[in-house]
């Protein structure tokens, strides 16, 4: 039995190429669709199939309305599929079509519902300032319609003068605590918290560096971060090099050991290991190790190159070891600072210092509320 095939684009071309090659008495004895179904056809287009034989004198497979309107009419054939594929697609999309309408309208309900603020030009220039610079939005409005609320009309022209204005209201935010500094007749114990990678232990060289050869304090090390040997290593050289004592933790008894035999010095500066704000388990050992240390501070070292959703997040976890202070570190390593501005007010923690470079014992300053504003603002200073 000699059987052909014919695949094409539609049921009248394939039968077309049938009657060229066969003849006109060929019999048709299958026939199918390749690529059933709307998403088929959508992706690798509508294809047909048919096989026939000129040798086999058989009923035709073909369905009977195909076969007269192939015999017949093939226009009005093409025409009813086209029109069942139409209807198809419609009947599969209106539910979709619908919900994309409902979602305009409400889009467009909420954009008329929405006040729009009719701002001077230099107030308008300061809010594209502030948002370029990473502040969230909310936030820069806020500002924004702050100052146009407390001032005159004509100073609003100026955005120079609008721009010192943002800048005072966010130094009012802001709240530092100055320099660590020592305690006659006490020991002071400062520990280092924070995520992996924000730069703890450099952090810990450079206070070190600085208390002991600038301010000629008595100052101790401790490192708990035994999770890195080459963390340990990194601090111990630096404690070579400055001339300080230095102790390595692995538990809470060594943690009080550690601190009664530092108990004669100005300050004490702990190191801890790095912790994932999702990891509970580390974080609970954390608070274990620093309620044997009972440190007078907590600051809880970030890097300013983290997103602000991130920083908001590991600033609320790390809450629970009882932080008191923000470090923030790698300020060099960012284009913009806005940022920082929700996490300050998020976590409520006053600022320690601002780190801007690896150097040791340079590249670290106590934060100062009005640069840190400018700064945020991106407000050369």
């Amino acid at each position: 039995m000699n059987v052909k095939t014919f695949r094409a684009k539609t049921m009248r071309q394939a039968l077309e190429q049938v009657r060229r090659e066969l003849g006109p008495d060929a019999s048709v004895l299958q026939s199918r669709e390749l690529h059933g179904g709307l998403l088929g056809r959508w992706v690798f287009g509508r294809r047909v199939e048919v096989s026939a034989s000129a040798s086999v004198n058989v009923p035709s497979r073909l369905p009977a309305a195909f076969q007269e309107a192939a015999a017949i009419q093939p226009a009005h054939l093409e025409a009813d599929y086209r029109s069942r594929y139409r209807d198809d697609f419609r009947h599969q999309v209106s539910d979709q079509l619908d919900e994309l309408q409902a979602m305009v309208e409400k889009l467009c309900q909420r954009t008329a519902d929405t006040p729009q603020h009719d701002l001077p030009e230099s107030m308008f220039h300061v809010f594209t300032d502030m948002i370029e610079a990473d502040v969230e939005e909310p936030i820069a409005r806020s500002l924004i319609d702050r100052v146009r609320a407390n001032s005159v009309s004509h100073d609003l022209s100026d955005p120079v003068l609008v721009k010192a204005r943002v800048a005072q209201l966010l130094e009012d935010q802001i709240e530092v605590t100055g320099p660590i500094t020592a305690v006659p007749g006490k020991c002071r114990v400062v520990a280092l918290v924070g995520p992996t990678g924000v730069g703890k232990t450099t952090t810990i060289a450079k206070l070190a560096a600085n208390l002991r050869l600038r301010e000629k304090r008595r100052v101790g090390l401790i490192t708990v971060d035994t999770y890195r040997v080459a963390a340990v290593e990194q601090l111990r050289t630096y404690a070579d090099i400055i001339d300080l004592p230095m102790e390595v933790v692995a538990t809470p008894r060594e943690m009080r050991q550690a601190i009664e035999r530092m108990a004669d010095l100005d300050l004490v500066l702990m190191d801890t290991a790095g912790r994932s704000p999702r990891d509970e388990v580390k974080i609970q050992e954390l608070k274990s190790m620093l309620a044997e240390a009972k440190p007078d501070d907590v600051q809880l070292v970030l890097s300013s190159t983290a997103g602000a959703k991130s920083l908001a997040v590991t600033a609320e976890r790390f809450a629970e070891v009882g932080t008191t202070a923000l470090l923030l570190t790698k300020l060099d390593e960012t284009a913009s600072l806005g940022h920082l501005i929700s996490l300050i007010r998020q976590c409520q923690l006053p600022v320690s210092y601002l780190t801007d470079g690896q150097n040791v014992p340079d590249d670290i300053q106590t934060a100062e509320c009005r640069r840190l504003a400018y700064m945020m603002l991106g407000i050369e200073k």
